[in-house]
Formats: C-alpha cells, sequence, structure tokens
C-alpha cells in the first residue's frame, strides 16, 4: 500500500531564495527502457529519486536488469534479460511501463506486456503505440489483458501518427532503431524527453535523423552499445515552482534549468504581471504587487502543457478578475477542481474549459491529492490560503516531485510532512 503521509501547510508566507531543479522524471522513465536495446551497463547522471523511477527501476529488475541508484546516479546492467513480460501488478501503477514494450520486441522479436494503468483521469488509448508496431511488422494479440507482441525482425516503415503522441513517439523511434531498413515517422512529438530520447539512442549507435522536429527518419542498424547520458531538468518541477512563488509572492531563482524548454510558460507568467529574467541554465522570477488574469490553452510542446494547468488554475484562484483554462490535450483533467474549490476557489468547468474567477483569499481545509499534477495545485492553494491546510495521499507528488516539501521549506515555506491515518 502507497505511504499514508500528508502534508500540513500554513499559508501565508512568501517565498525567497534559490532552488536546483531536478532531472526530468519523464526523460528518465524514456531513457531507462530504452538500455534494453543494447546488452552491457548504462549510466544515466541526474536521474532524480521519485517513485516513478522506483516503479520502473522494480519492472526492469523482474525483467533481469541490475539496478543501481546511488546519489543521482542511476546505473542500469542490461547483460543478462531473462524475462520480456511486463505483468500487470507492476505496469498498472505507471503508464509510462509500456515504454518497454517498443524496445523488447525491437532487440528479442518478442514481448507481453499489460495493458497500462497510472493517473486515474481521461482515456488515453494504447492504439498509435499498436498501429505503430504492427506497421513495423509486429504480430500482435490481445490476450487477458496482455498485449503479446512478436517479429522475427521489425521492417522499417512509414508511419503518420493521427495524433502527436509522447508515449507512442517514444515507443515507435525505440522499436524502429533496429528494424530493417528505413522508418519514418510523421507528426512525431517533439517534445524535450522524446529529443533526449533520440539523441541517447544515436549515442547507442541509432541512426536518426530530423531529432527535434516533427518528422523522423530511423535507418535501422543490426545492433546497439550500451551508452551513458545526463538527464535534461524537469520543466513541469520548475513550471511548478515558479507557479508556487507567483502565487504566493516572492522573488525566486531556479538553477539547472533550461529556459527555452518554459518558453510558453515564461510567457504566461508575464502576462500575469511577474517579472521574469533568464539566464543560460537558470530562471529568476519576482512575484507582482497584483496578479493578472490570465488565459491558457494547453497544447502539445512548443505549448502550454497540460502537466501545467492544475497549477496555473491555483495561481488564477487569487488573481483579480476571470480567467480560463481549457485543455485541449486532456479533455476532463479537472479532478483537482473540486479539491480546489473546497479551499474557497471559484471555478466553474464546462467540459474542457474551466473559468476561475479570482478571490482575495482562499481558506486553509483538507484536500485530497487525485493524481501527480492535481497535488502540485493542492500544494500551492494551501500555500496562498489562511489558516492550515492539509493535503492527503502525498504519494501522488511523490511520483514526480523530489523531496518538495524541503526544497518549498528551504524557500520559506510552512510545510510539513507528516503521518496519517486517512487515505
Amino acid at each position: 500500500m502507497p505511504s499514508l503521509d500528508k502534508f500540513i501547510i500554513r499559508g501565508g508566507n512568501r517565498l525567497d531564495g534559490t532552488v536546483t531543479i531536478s532531472g526530468a522524471k519523464n526523460a528518465s522513465l524514456a531513457l531507462m527502457p530504452a538500455a534494453l536495446l543494447a546488452s552491457g551497463v548504462t549510466r544515466l547522471e541526474n536521474t532524480p529519486r521519485l517513485r516513478d523511477i522506483s516503479t520502473m527501476s522494480a519492472l526492469l529488475e523482474r525483467m533481469g536488469v541490475v539496478v543501481r541508484h546511488p546519489g543521482t546516479s542511476l546505473e542500469l546492467d542490461t547483460s543478462n534479460i531473462t524475462s520480456y513480460e511486463a505483468p500487470y501488478e507492476m505496469v498498472k501503477k505507471m503508464r509510462a511501463s509500456f515504454y518497454v514494450l517498443g524496445p523488447l520486441v525491437g532487440r528479442f522479436g518478442q514481448a507481453r506486456v499489460s495493458y497500462p494503468g497510472g493517473c486515474a483521469w481521461g482515456p488515453r488509448p494504447v492504439d498509435l503505440h499498436l498501429k505503430a508496431l504492427e506497421a513495423l511488422g509486429a504480430d500482435i494479440q490481445i490476450e487477458a489483458g496482455y498485449v503479446v507482441a512478436s517479429a522475427k525482425r521489425l521492417r522499417g516503415a512509414d508511419i503518420t501518427f493521427d495524433v502527436s503522441s509522447v508515449g507512442a513517439t517514444g515507443n515507435t523511434l525505440m522499436a524502429a532503431v533496429l528494424a530493417d531498413g528505413t522508418t519514418v515517422i510523421r507528426n512525431a512529438a517533439t517534445e524535450p524527453e522524446i529529443t533526449q530520447l533520440a539523441a541517447f539512442l544515436v549515442r547507442m549507435g541509432a541512426r536518426i535523423d530530423g531529432i527535434g522536429t516533427n518528422l523522423l527518419t530511423v535507418e535501422g542498424v543490426d545492433e546497439l552499445q550500451s551508452a551513458n547520458d545526463t538527464n535534461i531538468p524537469d520543466r513541469i518541477e520548475a513550471g511548478t515552482f515558479l507557479a508556487a512563488t507567483a502565487a504566493a509572492g516572492g522573488r525566486i531563482t531556479l538553477e539547472h534549468v533550461e529556459p527555452q524548454h518554459l518558453t510558453a510558460v515564461l510567457g504566461k507568467f508575464r502576462e500575469a504581471g511577474c517579472t521574469v529574467l533568464t539566464g543560460e541554465d537558470s530562471i529568476t522570477l519576482e512575484s507582482p504587487e497584483r496578479l493578472s488574469p490570465v488565459d491558457v490553452t494547453t497544447a502539445i510542446y512548443p505549448g502550454f502543457p497540460t502537466d501545467m494547468q492544475a497549477q496555473w488554475m491555483a495561481l488564477m484562484a487569487v488573481a483579480p478578475g476571470t480567467s480560463v483554462v481549457t485543455d485541449t490535450v486532456y479533455l476532463d483533467r479537472f479532478n483537482h477542481v473540486p479539491e480546489l474549490q473546497r479551499l474557497g476557489a471559484r471555478i466553474e468547468v464546462n467540459r474542457n474549459a474551466a473559468v476561475i474567477r479570482g478571490v482575495e483569499r482562499l481558506t486553509g481545509a483538507t484536500v485530497m491529492s487525485t493524481d501527480l499534477r492535481a497535488s502540485a495545485s493542492l500544494i500551492i492553494a494551501g500555500l496562498i490560503a489562511d489558516g492550515s491546510t492539509e493535503v492527503l495521499r502525498v504519494y501522488h507528488i511523490d511520483r514526480g516531485y523530489e523531496a518538495i516539501e524541503l526544497k518549498l521549506r528551504n524557500l520559506g515555506a510552512d510545510i510539513q510532512r507528516v503521518d496519517s491515518e486517512d487515505y
């Protein structure tokens, strides 16, 4: 059973200081299964210590990978793979576990992977993954909730995604690098995490053109070699700390961050009245005396990320006036709204849009996390609420934020992690 810890937050403190951004969760979860494509030892530096990383590590260990994670250096030894199965009891914990499908079929010609679990909101089918693998020549069967894939050797294909999908792009890339012939991936995702994955595959010996664009061309090779890499900073963690500071008031400098990964987000903070300065690997934000309401519409990268809409909603809850948050990526990702309403936020949801009418202040209450980014929005709301806020089910936040309460406390927040009997 997950940890029953909760956060107790006493709002009203400004946030001031410097915080170092951890390695990107979503990039790590793609790089780790990519190691399956070669035999040997892979070292991935700047890998955060998160629940999702532990989940992926346990899944890879089940397959025979030897995993070591001292500090922020993750070592994966894939010399002795003994299983090509990702069982339900492990995959149900995290959708990214489905990433093992492409490399297993690509290198070993077989895989048995449970349909994924993960966050409790929205339909996120894996059809794009399966259609791409079928185009590459894999035989796909569905047996008792498992995807069973096999192929003597995959062969290159021309693949066009109806929807730009990070997961499907990553899985297809990892399958195609060892396929016979040329694979063209059209409408590929261009998120930084996919760009890093493609660059890592090239380090392993893959031949990929068009990295960073939505048209990828892969020339299959016979084998890959293990390689090392350093993870990019987590752009969503960075955006979350910026939102927390803009809401609570103060001045924060983020270190070890890629400002170009956050162009759309930084533009919205400036519209809201924040002063934002960027360096080569730093961002400084100073909150305004009075926030301005700003509408956002989520979009695929480089647009405003869906993983930041919940945090933006918490910020807009105390911006005088009316703002609208529209999510075009996941149409029902609003489980955090009832919890924000418990704190006094005035939010109305209509289909995939939320109308926020800013209030002067929020009031502390007990709220429950429903998913990773919802947790972040509730923490931000708690930081600005009068009185005490208790955030339950913080195991959600531990999936994607490394020691968030310690980082916030170092900035001046009054936040504590305590044991809880509530679930």
